[in-house]
């Protein structure tokens, strides 16, 4: 059985270091309803999570 797995900040590639404030911070524009659900829901899972998987270029060229 699959299960869909629960996305995670800091895998994510809009899950940027921001130099200004001195931490990551994620670089979408959240909405205002989308950001509360991020900020209430310990399990939401966002819909513009995009693995961090810089080795996926790679595998698909073999």
């Amino acid at each position: 059985m699959v299960g869909k797995q629960k996305s995670t900040c800091e895998s994510c590639v809009n899950y940027v270091y921001d130099e200004m404030c001195g931490y990551y911070v994620c670089d979408v524009n959240l909405d205002e309803d989308e950001l509360m659900r991020f900020i209430t829901y310990s399990n939401y899972n966002c819909p513009y999570f995009q693995l961090n998987d810089e080795y996926s270029i790679v595998r698909r060229q073999i």
